[in-house]
């Protein structure tokens, strides 16, 4: 099947669905675009541009805004979902049943239960259903200005991972495929984390030596546990893993390190929040995360760190304080 004989649904109409949106039916895939905002999506279809999230950035003739879910479902090949983790459960509780293969680009793990979302996805669509999700170093507003761009696409099947990266892949928006489900999941949500915790250390002053240092053992405490995940090593030194890390880390376009910056600069929690346009991934997977970590016995002082500023139990200052005090041990 080629690009233009493909129909893919897209539910999520922030940025960065609108970003893949806009990516898949300039390679001249028909595209739906749905949202729960019926107005917005109305003005979407009327002016053919997301104003909000991705302005001056205008829709191929193959993208219809749609805010009916049926319609938008109505015959398609593919289904790609694109909201907060918050969100996750919902939207795909809402998936008829079918063939179409479900994709993510949600990066994140379940707020109810921590687990990966392939393995609530499992729960919910059953397994025989293909599934996947699409991760990696990229800003949505990026993606849309057509600035070059790799990511990794991950299936359940080496075979259906192919089909649905081709329709994204082109000159400017490079494809990687994998069957690394956990690996891909594990980097694209625990990165966030690790953004806050940069965030909070620049906002301190803690200069570029802090942020390496940071970036480098957040990498580590990642690594170990996707060991016991069963994530492979080579995917979380991939794109989907360091790659994402160093973008979200250093780049102010990040939400996760701008809401870090904030708490370092010694806003709260709730006022840092509302400063930062759209959701900050990082605060959901820092529970989530850290109750992971507990459930496997593995350290994770970087994102118990963090866990600990978001709770209220320390200040960011105090938080760093007590990283530093760690007992001193060999580098792994």
């Amino acid at each position: 099947m080629s690009p233009t004989d493909s129909r893919v649904a897209v539910l999520g109409a922030g940025a960065w669905g609108t970003a893949l949106a806009i990516q898949l039916a300039r390679n001249g895939v028909h595209v739906k675009l749905w949202g729960h905002r019926e107005k917005l999506l109305a003005t979407m279809a009327t002016e053919r541009v997301n104003r909000r999230y991705l302005p001056g950035i205008h829709f191929p003739e193959a993208l219809i805004p749609d805010s009916r879910l049926e319609n938008t479902l109505y015959k398609t090949d593919f289904i790609l979902i694109a909201v907060p983790s918050t969100g996750f459960t919902e939207v795909i509780s809402r998936l008829p049943e079918g063939t179409a293969p479900v994709f993510w680009a949600t990066k994140g793990l379940d707020c109810e239960t921590g687990k990966p979302l392939h393995e609530r996805a499992r729960e919910i669509l059953g397994e025989t259903r293909g599934i996947g999700v699409v991760s990696g170093p990229s800003f949505a507003i990026e993606v849309a200005r057509r600035l070059p761009t790799a990511i990794t696409v991950a299936a359940n099947s080496a075979t259906l991972a192919r089909r649905f990266a081709c329709l994204l892949h082109s000159e400017r928006f490079r494809t990687y495929t994998s069957t690394d489900l956990t690996g891909v999941e594990l980097g694209g949500a625990a990165k966030n984390v690790i953004a806050i915790a940069a965030g909070i250390a620049d906002g301190l002053g803690f200069g570029a030596n802090a942020r390496a240092g940071i970036i480098t053992r957040g990498l580590a405490e990642i690594r170990r546990l996707g060991r016991v995940l069963g994530a492979r090593p080579a995917t979380l030194m991939g794109l989907a893993g360091l790659g994402d890390l160093v973008l979200t880390c250093t780049d102010d376009q990040s939400r996760n390190r701008r809401f870090g910056l904030e708490l370092g600069g010694g806003a709260t929690v709730e006022s840092a929040h509302k400063r930062i346009a759209g959701a900050v991934e990082g605060i959901p997977a820092a529970a989530a995360l850290t109750r992971l970590a507990r459930e496997k016995n593995i350290e994770m002082p970087i994102s118990e760190a963090v866990q600990a500023v978001l709770s209220g139990h320390q200040a960011p200052r105090d938080a760093v304080a007590t990283l530093m005090r760690r007992s001193m041990k060999p580098e792994r």
